[in-house]
């Protein structure tokens, strides 16, 4: 057999980094300030505003209210001895409907026996129940896609978390529960008074034809208290509410108007 012919060895030689890839890994790698080009630039996104905040207020909202009601809601409204839907409406002097999500519900049922009697009350059939098409029992996600995208809705919660988000929502009013009774948090109509407002008013138009000595010094009220007043009026006028049985929003604000015209006109 005849002998392999052996290939000659050669040295294996080193390859030189140049200086111009030096540069490169430096300003590619090692730059701080560099841009990053892997991630792909997002598309601008505007979210649409709700037609129902063309004014300074969400026209969407009026009586009926539609309160959707969060689990700690109802726990609380227990331990206070508070009736949900009575207790709504001495808040909002309107009449509400409390509405329980599907992932609200089967939060109470997986709360076990502790929480029997509120999930005996969530099963009211006062309450209007609302289906939901996501996955999991998560409620607070939930609740803030649903007024986000419907603003008919009052969010009835007592969460810090759950309120710290919807208060970045505009036009969502907040039910909460202070003093073992119901607050609402950023609703015009309630936050002033609603009802009590006409009811002050009444008693200024009283105080008008009875002592017209002590409402001569109603004129001295700075012009934007009054005018913030006219704006209040006009938002309870739209409501038509009566007092006194002959006295209604509309007479009243009207009234209101009239009398910030005429201390105006006695200033110039």
């Amino acid at each position: 057999m005849g002998r392999a012919k052996k290939s000659p060895k050669f040295a294996v030689m080193k390859k030189m980094i140049t200086k111009r890839a030096i540069n490169n890994y430096k300003e590619e790698v090692l730059n701080p300030n560099r841009k990053d080009l892997t991630k792909e630039k997002l598309p601008r996104n505007v979210p649409n505003v709700s037609s129902a905040l063309f004014f300074t207020h969400n026209t969407a909202l009026g009586p009926p209210y539609r309160v959707l009601v969060d689990t700690n809601f109802i726990n609380f409204s227990i331990q206070n001895k508070l009736d949900l839907e009575k207790g709504m409406m001495d808040c909002l002097y309107a009449k509400c409907t409390p509405c329980i999500t599907d992932c609200v519900m089967a939060e109470l049922e997986k709360l076990g026996q502790k929480y029997r009697v509120a999930l005996r009350i969530a099963k009211d059939p006062r309450f209007e129940r609302l289906p939901c098409t996501h996955k999991g029992t998560y409620a607070d996600d939930c609740l803030v896609d649903r007024v986000t995208q419907h603003k008919c809705f009052i969010v009835a919660t007592c969460d810090r978390d759950l309120k710290r988000r919807i208060r970045k929502i505009p036009g969502v009013p907040i039910m909460y529960i202070t003093q073992h009774k119901y607050s609402i948090e950023r609703l015009p109509e309630a936050t002033i008074g609603g009802g009590k407002l006409l009811l002050y008013l009444f008693i200024v138009y009283q105080l008008e034809n009875n002592f017209p000595y002590i409402f001569h010094w109603l004129y001295r009220i700075p012009v934007l208290f009054l005018s913030i007043l006219t704006r209040c009026v006009y938002c309870c006028s739209s409501k038509n509410m009566i007092i006194g049985g002959s006295l209604t929003g509309e007479s009243v604000a009207s009234l209101v108007l009239f009398q910030v015209q005429s201390a105006q006109a006695t200033r110039i």
